[in-house]
């Protein structure tokens, strides 16, 4: 059973401020919510206002509240459709609900009324982006290139359309630039990273180590520069990026993983494997390549008994997984 692969995360410069927006209210929004309760006021006395209409929809957002905002926006946009801001942000509000078609319709509205608006262009790309439409993102994204060699985020996303497409050259290519034009910006540098290691390029360990210094909290990137150690055997290192990783977040469930199964299949110290695993398991019990490998910790040590109960608690998470299947034939 093999360890844990490092997962791309995408680090792509959000455009829509809102989308850390879905929470519960908390007692630091209190004066938003007094913002609120006045727009309310002013709104029933005058129910046709697009601007306070739009004004309530931007603290909607900011609560967290998107279909209300929607539900203020279309209201907006039905009394003043030429307001470019109004389908911008119900772009943005419909795109928070996971609605890409009609955040792509009002975006295009907007666009209609305003066929320079780089904003809007920018994010009509990254939609196409989410939707898998890579020529559509590519010549949006394009349009902002042209008029803006350095435009970061445009950079970012068309290194990533490479990526996602199989073209590492250019990827690399564009995101190298990224980080020259942006020393500061840790996600180019995290993402570089994971292009290299990807490639067993030492050059990974540069671009990490990189992105990690940038932001002291980054475990994204301190995972990827473990895995690049442990695909390289360099279990030392590896081992002391895993605990790095701990340190910041002690319930990182790969990082446990990943440590049990060093301990596993390298050092053969079943005690401590079993010890990092049921870690692993205690942070994320629908773990199942944890539950299968201490399964192979147990009868490796003997426990025939224990083994058995864990490949079955992985095949409980899925009944079709292999190593589970094999592990428990092997404790029959």
């Amino acid at each position: 059973m093999k360890h844990t692969r490092h997962l791309s995360v995408i680090l792509i410069s959000i455009l829509f401020i809102f989308l850390g927006c879905n929470r519960k209210p908390s007692t630091t929004d209190m004066g938003k919510e007094d913002i609120l309760k006045v727009l309310d006021i002013k709104i029933n006395k005058h129910p046709k206002d697009d601007n306070l209409l739009y004004d309530r929809a931007k603290i909607y957002l900011e609560l967290g509240r998107v279909n209300d905002a929607i539900a203020d926006l279309t209201r907006a946009t039905a009394i003043n459709g030429k307001e470019i801001k109004y389908h911008m942000l119900l772009g943005d509000a419909y795109f928070a609900n996971g609605d890409v078609e009609h955040s792509y319709q009002s975006l295009q509205k907007a666009l209609e009324l305003s066929p320079e608006n780089d904003e809007a262009i920018l994010k009509l790309g990254e939609i196409a982006y989410y939707s898998r439409d890579y020529d559509r993102a590519m010549d949006n994204l394009s349009k902002i290139t042209a008029k803006d060699p350095q435009n970061r985020t445009a950079l970012f996303m068309k290194a990533f359309i490479y990526k996602e497409t199989g073209d590492t050259v250019n990827s690399i290519k564009l995101m190298r630039k990224v980080c020259d034009l942006y020393p500061e910006y840790g996600p180019a540098f995290e993402e570089l990273g994971i292009l290299y290691a990807a490639h067993h390029n030492p050059m990974a360990v540069e671009y990490l180590s990189t992105a990690h210094r940038l932001d002291n909290k980054n475990t994204n990137a301190l995972y990827a520069l473990a895995m690049y150690y442990q695909d390289g055997n360099k279990m030392d290192q590896a081992e002391e990026i895993y605990k790095q990783i701990l340190d910041i977040d002690v319930n990182h469930k790969n990082a446990w993983h990943n440590r049990g199964y060093i301990e596993l299949f390298t050092y053969g110290d079943y005690p401590q494997a079993i010890e990092y695993l049921t870690r692993a398991i205690q942070s994320d019990s629908s773990f199942i390549e944890a539950w299968t490998n201490r399964g192979c910790a147990y009868e490796l040590s003997g426990q025939r008994e224990q083994a058995q109960k864990d490949f079955m608690s992985a095949l409980e998470l899925d009944h079709t997984f292999q190593p589970a299947i094999d592990g428990l034939n092997r404790t029959k």
